[in-house]
């Protein structure tokens, strides 16, 4: 498996999930476009835009760090258009970006429920709508094209609606991108998948949510590593999946992920949402 010489746009990369499969497929050669809004230090989010580049290229890759805010869709479009004008096309995009407020119905303000709607669903589907010329291109040229979102499989279980009704809308949102633009885009070869994980994931953003102990948590490194295998499947043989990170790397025959603990040894992981 490589992804050497892959032209990938990965949106909210400049930390996170979206930096670690940034990093994994620069360890081949990739060509990396990181398209976020943080382009300044901000004193409570580590990370940059410029800072994720320069990780991306001492891991071996080519980068391009681009300033997007998701919920501008002119800003998109340029996004998209820059990274296939320096990279001479796009192969995969990764729709990583997302918002999160785990509020109940009478505590989520408009402001936020608008901010997780605009980048989670409408993000994700102007981002997938502009990047679908592309990818088609890279199709017929035999690429192996592929979008892969970070979204759960859809489950209409209250349970999973009830305490958080409008980010549970907006995750599923994602979702329902994968599931209608990978049956559409099945004839032009183009792979649409979407990837969750089993465990809360350490992140920047998971560390604001108060009482989460991340010594229960996994690296993001563990989504990389899944990522990077469904990437390297062929794109008309694996589309409008809902894979789960440890079932990925099981089928692969990697079973023991205790190198994805954040605290070696740890044997109760904090499930993730939307999971039975």
């Amino acid at each position: 498996m490589s992804l050497q010489g892959k032209r990938i746009f990965i949106t909210g990369g400049s930390r996170g999930i979206g930096l670690a499969i940034a990093l994994r497929a620069a360890r081949d050669g990739a060509s990396v476009a990181i398209a976020a809004k943080t382009s300044d230090p901000n004193p409570k989010l580590p990370g940059t835009i410029h800072t994720a580049a320069e990780e991306i290229r001492a891991a071996g890759g080519t980068a391009l760090p681009i300033q997007c805010d998701l919920r501008d869709e002119s800003q998109i479009a340029s996004a998209i258009e820059q990274a296939a004008k320096e990279f001479g096309g796009i192969d995969i995009l990764i729709n990583n970006a997302s918002a999160i407020n785990l509020t109940r119905t009478e505590e989520t303000p408009a402001k936020r429920f608008d901010l997780m709607f605009d980048v989670n669903v409408r993000g994700t589907f102007l981002t997938s709508q502009a990047a679908i010329p592309y990818l088609r291109e890279s199709a017929e040229s035999g690429r192996n094209p592929h979008i892969l979102t970070l979204s759960p499989p859809l489950s209409m279980k209250a349970k999973w609606f009830k305490n958080h009704v409008a980010y549970t809308m907006a995750k599923y949102g994602m979702s329902m991108c994968v599931l209608g633009m990978s049956e559409e885009f099945k004839r032009d070869g183009i792979a649409v998948n979407a990837l969750w994980p089993r465990t809360a994931i350490d992140t920047a953003a998971l560390q604001m949510i108060p009482g989460i102990d991340t010594a229960t948590c996994r690296t993001p490194e563990i989504l990389a590593d899944s990522a990077y295998i469904i990437l390297n499947r062929a794109s008309k043989e694996c589309s409008g999946n809902f894979f789960v990170d440890d079932e990925v790397l099981a089928s692969e025959g990697i079973t023991d992920l205790e190198k994805y603990s954040v605290v070696p040894g740890t044997k109760d992981f904090l499930l993730d949402f939307f999971l039975d």
